[in-house]
């Protein structure tokens, strides 16, 4: 019985504690158009384990369903500052940067202006 007992203690022990096969989360990511919004969701969807990826381009909130067991948030970020994009946790590289298009640079504040008019 003691065996019984300890052995279904571990076994809820090991499931309260596992990974989330669908994990969800809201990531704010840089960005100004439908051009940027496909290269975010592609980068995100190159990642291992994202099921999952919506960017919208007015509120630069990126939700992304992914599996915990097969990547993690950092990857997911580290990803999309790969291809050009700024996130809250990773800055883009200049060279990523520069690689988007002309239309895409959201660091510009007067291409911001034009892209808001």
């Amino acid at each position: 019985m003691k065996k019984t007992i300890m052995l279904l203690v571990m076994l809820f022990t090991a499931v309260a504690f596992s990974q989330n096969k669908n994990a969800k989360a809201t990531i704010e990511v840089d960005g100004v158009c439908m051009m940027c919004k496909k290269r975010i969701e592609k980068a995100c969807f190159k990642t291992k384990g994202v099921k999952s990826a919506e960017w919208n381009v007015d509120t630069h909130q990126l939700v992304v369903v992914y599996d915990e067991r097969k990547t993690s948030l950092k990857i997911i970020n580290e990803n999309i500052a790969a291809v050009g994009h700024d996130t809250k946790t990773v800055k883009a590289s200049d060279e990523a940067y520069n690689s988007v298009h002309e239309c895409c640079k959201y660091r510009d504040e007067e291409l911001i202006k034009e892209h808001h008019k």
